[in-house]
């Protein structure tokens, strides 16, 4: 399907959601102050949670960031308690990474909490307003499918 937007009016919305997405995880991240895990761990323990065990290689490739760079990430996790390592059942040189119950609780309950800030936030809007913003989150979620 041809598109019918002009390209200043796609790249007018695209700084609009940008500047969007970016402020409302600022606002929803204060949150995260209260797990006492930084930003940088708890990026690599949501992608282990959700995603999976996976090797350290990977999982610097996900978060796009070098191999020693996540090998500190993970020291952390692991000294915490949150993640720890296992055998990859497919090469027994190789180990995969993976998210204790410890810290896929701390992960789960950390979630809630940006949430229930964020849907406290959505009370202010009226029935349309929230109605044409799930809308809009489907839309994003499908763009962001595709980036």
């Amino acid at each position: 399907m041809a598109s019918r937007t002009s390209p200043n009016q796609r790249t007018a919305v695209a700084d609009a959601l940008h500047s969007a997405a970016i402020h409302l995880l600022r606002g929803v991240r204060k949150e995260d102050e209260r797990t006492g895990v930084g930003p940088a761990r708890l990026s690599a323990l949501s992608v282990l949670v959700f995603a999976g065990p996976m090797r350290l290689t990977e999982l610097a490739r996900v978060e796009q960031v070098k191999p020693p760079t996540m090998t500190k990430v993970v020291a952390g996790l692991e000294a915490a308690g949150l993640v720890r390592r296992r055998a990859d059942a497919e090469d027994a040189r190789a180990v995969r990474l993976e998210a204790t119950a410890r810290g896929a609780k701390l992960l789960q309950e950390g979630r809630r909490r940006r949430v229930e800030r964020l849907a406290s936030a959505l009370q202010a809007l009226a029935f349309d307003e929230l109605d044409l913003l799930a809308r809009a989150a489907a839309i994003v979620e499908r763009v962001s499918a595709t980036i």
